[in-house]
């Protein structure tokens, strides 16, 4: 699945950990995103890492962990 910038995801299952997208990243507690939450894509790092913008913050996502919004799977 190729996911680009400004597509609408949410996750698809839930992530032992969320590392924030900070110059300086930190490990932050799962709770911070929820299943159903909707986020947007804002950049696309090395080795299948995506930028994601939530409500509570930008966080680095592997791409294989996420799904389109809307998408029926």
């Amino acid at each position: 699945m190729k996911l680009s910038v400004g597509e609408k995801v949410s996750l698809q299952v839930p992530l032992p950990y969320l590392k924030t997208a900070d110059p300086i990243s930190m490990l932050r507690p799962p709770d911070l995103v929820s299943l159903d939450e909707v986020g947007v894509i804002i950049g696309i790092r090395a080795n299948d890492l995506l930028e994601v913008k939530f409500r509570r913050g930008n966080f680095l996502i592997p791409s294989e962990r996420l799904k389109i919004f809307g998408a029926d799977d």
